[in-house]
């Protein structure tokens, strides 16, 4: 029946001779522009019409996907045109919805072509019905069900739901892997992230199966033999099965181990610009050792890289391993290729809808119309990276076509939300409750600057404060920063009707940088600073305002210098941050100097094993004659200084036993990080080992062991929604009977 229908509307085209066309009309058209359809058919008023031309309209109509059916009919010499329009789509809506947020979903149809407005297509529907279970399918949801309905609506249109019975999660249920011989099975599954249940996996979620996850953790496992010298490893194969009620899923692994080579001698080959002797200074293995993959390719890497820093964009380094089986030898030779030398035509932007274009060559190394340098083009992406401005930051390399010696560096960002605002109530072990709110701006405009305003409310300290960057304010790259602030402070311990000193101020501060890593930082700024109530003064600080008043205004200037390369501020694992600054206060009622000197230092023992050692050193003294300023006292205990010693505890006390802070402030901190069982390798939640030690010490006494505070215990940091989370326990080592012991601490956004 459907040939004969087909047959009877297509006939008239091959039962109609040539013929001069005098009119075209179009019938069935409710929505559709009729400006569309004369733009989709070959012919106009005037031409002559054949069967050729007949066919090419049909296809073209169909192609517009405007329209359910199409015929063309002649009626004497005029061409008739008759449409069946598609409905259109009036809403798109789902039920059921948990795993997924609506929106995504929805961005994800559009894509598809199924949104509000679009034509209505079965087919589309269909696909769109596997697109969004394989969404679930990749979160491990394989008991997911989706039925669309379709319902009719005036007008030709039509109502779309998606109705989603989601159903509990596919957990992995075991996973066996089988052909390790060298290594016990334990130690290859705990390089993967994929596990089976555990008391933390609520949280990692790494118990749901996901193709990609088990891809990587596969090419992980490959790796680690590789570094052991079993250069012919290979996975056999690896497949998943799914239990009948699509509850658990079990994943077995094959592998073939091989034997393990020592590496004897590693040659060069081909062209190294003539600089054979200095590629050979970047091989950086031990012959006579086990082949290691990770240090032959980091070689290759290097070498590349001097490539490229001679303007070698598309040099190759190719590894060849010749194997002798029955020594269990293995000599590699590295063949360089430097192919041409090329420089930068011209630098394209993309992705920056709010950023501006400036805001992003400043940070670039690489310029136009200069030689291709690849250590420059590495260092721009990383300062890209470092504002904080984009989610994703990646730089292309494309050919000018015509021009061997030229490329050009496509720059794409992803930008992300640079402002934040914030309400909300803060709890600590010795702040208690504190109000929070801030509101802050990273990227103002796009320009690059930084604004932000600050309120805390604290049971010791208050702060209300707001403060404007400009990275550039020269050209040059040197920054200028701007504060005004009020603060309270009161003695930790004290009563809430006790005395407190109030500091309001204003600052201006500029960063110029020396080099890539290192910045020195020098400003000038104002303060005024005021005893309020003598409620609780202890008598050190009666005798200093009987001395000097119970006000005081000072002018300080600060200077400093930073450096830090550590891999990331919130959970570091290796590099090291060093910086140092000094204040001076010269001029004013009140004169004194205080430098601060801080080293943090961080090395990977393992993949998931680090080791952090923090010191950090402050003093201060009195300058032209004037006593030292006591609210300007270092005070130490607590998270941050010297665990399990409650907040601000340590250091020179009174007869009465009030903390009266001191001059000098030494700190050292010691951690072990490790994994927390059960999270695989997300390094977001840790548990680490400390050992603390430092103390406060008045201006007439001595730094010396003998009066340090030492204390050890055990802690979980996490980096939470709403900030740095440390939590800890121990008990002290070293301390006297007066000392004030807290053996549980925590507090949000603490630093080390």
């Amino acid at each position: 029946m459907a040939t004969i229908l087909l047959i009877t509307s297509i006939s008239p085209l091959y039962a109609t001779a040539d013929f001069v066309i005098k009119d075209i009309r179009i019938e069935g058209i409710q929505r559709t522009d009729p400006g569309t359809v004369f733009a989709t058919v070959p012919f106009r008023k005037g031409d002559t019409y054949n069967e050729e031309k007949g066919a090419m309209a049909l296809r073209g109509l169909f192609k517009t996907g405007f329209f359910k059916d199409v015929q063309i009919k002649i009626e004497s010499d005029e061409v008739v045109i008759i449409v069946v329009e598609r409905p259109l789509i009036a809403s798109v809506d789902f039920s059921g919805l948990r795993e997924f947020d609506r929106d995504t979903l929805l961005r994800a149809l559009k894509e598809m072509g199924i949104s509000e407005g679009k034509p209505f297509d079965r087919a589309i529907i269909e696909r769109a019905e596997q697109e969004i279970k394989q969404q679930y399918l990749g979160r491990s949801l394989y008991g997911t069900s989706i039925v669309s309905t379709v319902t009719p609506t005036e007008r030709n249109r039509v109502n779309i739901k998606f109705s989603i019975e989601e159903g509990p999660p596919t957990r992995i249920k075991e996973i066996q892997i089988q052909g390790a011989e060298a290594f016990a099975e334990s130690t290859l599954l705990g390089l993967m992230d994929l596990s089976t249940g555990g008391w933390l996996t609520w949280y990692t979620k790494n118990d749901r199966y996901s193709r990609t996850k088990l891809n990587g953790d596969l090419e992980k496992i490959k790796a680690f033999y590789t570094r052991q010298g079993y250069l012919e490893f290979a996975i056999e194969s690896s497949r998943i099965t799914l239990s009948p009620d699509k509850s658990s899923i079990a994943i077995y692994i094959k592998i073939r181990e091989g034997i393990p080579y020592r590496l004897t001698q590693v040659d060069l080959e081909g062209e190294f610009l003539g600089r054979t002797d200095e590629f050979k200074s970047l091989i950086n293995v031990k012959l006579g050792e086990v082949y290691n993959s990770e240090d032959i390719a980091a070689t290759q890497k290097r070498m590349i890289d001097r490539f490229g820093e001679y303007g070698h964009a598309f040099a190759r380094v190719e590894v060849r391993n010749d194997i002798d089986r029955v020594k269990g030898q293995v000599k590699v030779t590295l063949v360089g290729d430097s192919q041409r030398r090329v420089y930068v035509r011209r630098i394209n932007l993309a992705g920056n809808f709010k950023t501006r274009d400036e805001v992003i060559r400043r940070e670039l190394r690489q310029f136009e119309a200069s030689w291709y340098d690849a250590q420059k083009i590495t260092r721009s992406r990383e300062l890209l990276q470092r504002l904080g401005y984009f989610k994703d930051v990646s730089i292309e390399t494309v050919e000018v076509p015509g021009s061997p010696d030229q490329v050009d560096l496509n720059v794409s960002v992803v930008e992300s939300a640079t402002g934040n605002v914030s309400l909300g109530v803060g709890f600590s072990s010795s702040e208690k409750f504190t109000l929070m709110g801030s509101l802050q701006q990273d990227n103002v405009f796009g320009t690059g600057h930084f604004l932000g305003i600050q309120l805390n409310t604290g049971r010791y300290n208050r702060t209300a404060a707001i403060s404007t960057t400009d990275p550039y304010f020269t050209e040059d790259g040197v920054s200028r920063s701007i504060d005004v602030y009020y603060r309270t402070s009161r003695p930790f311990y004290s009563s809430l009707d006790s005395y407190q000193i109030v500091t309001p101020g204003a600052s201006v501060r500029f960063g110029v940088p020396f080099t890539e890593y290192d910045r020195v930082y020098f400003g000038v700024g104002y303060e005024k600073t005021a005893f309020q109530g003598t409620n609780g003064l202890p008598q050190h600080y009666l005798d200093y305002i009987e001395r000097n008043g119970s006000s005081s205004q000072y002018v300080p200037f600060t200077i400093g210098w930073a450096r830090d390369d550590r891999d990331n501020l919130l959970a570091p694992s290796k590099g090291t941050l060093k910086r140092i600054n000094t204040e001076i206060a010269a001029f004013g009622s009140t004169r004194f100097s205080r430098t601060n000197l801080q080293y943090q230092h961080f090395i990977p023992i393992t993949s998931k094993v680090a080791f952090g050692l923090n010191a950090d050193f402050g003093l201060g003294t009195s300058v032209g004659g004037k006593d030292y300023p006591v609210f300007k006292n270092y005070y130490g205990g607590g998270l941050g200084s010297v665990r399990v010693f409650q907040q601000g505890s340590l250091g020179p006390k009174d007869l009465s036993g009030t903390i009266l802070g001191g001059t000098k402030r030494l700190t050292l901190n010691n951690e072990l990080y490790l994994p927390v069982p059960g999270a695989g390798n997300d390094k977001s939640l840790r548990i680490f080992a400390f050992v603390d030690a430092g103390n406060v010490w008045a201006p007439d006494e001595n730094i010396t062991w003998k009066s340090m505070r030492v204390s050890t215990g055990l802690g979980l940091s996490w980096i939470s929604p709403v900030g740095p989370l440390k939590i800890g326990w121990g008990k002290p080592i070293k301390s006297e009977s007066t000392d004030k012991i807290q053996s549980f601490q925590f507090q949000i956004g603490t630093g080390f």
